[in-house]
């Protein structure tokens, strides 16, 4: 298996919100989170193309921490 673009939340929760400039809010969170369960998403087929169905577990765990952790 190929290593995660990212290993920790940190790094990942870094560049979403210095590096991409978003911010990590309870609407967005979910939207994005909507869309990382939906298999019919094309965003999500593309995701899965790229980095595979163990990575988006792993994004999908630190979008729902980051979900919590959302003011």
């Amino acid at each position: 298996m190929k290593p995660f673009y990212f290993q920790t939340y940190g790094e990942w929760h870094k560049a979403i919100t210095l590096r991409c400039r978003l911010k990590l809010t309870k609407a967005y969170t979910k939207e994005r989170l909507q869309a990382l369960q939906n298999d019919a998403e094309p965003t999500t087929k593309e995701f899965l193309q790229t980095y595979g169905e163990d990575y988006r577990k792993q994004v999908i765990h630190w979008f729902e921490r980051a979900h919590r952790e959302a003011s």
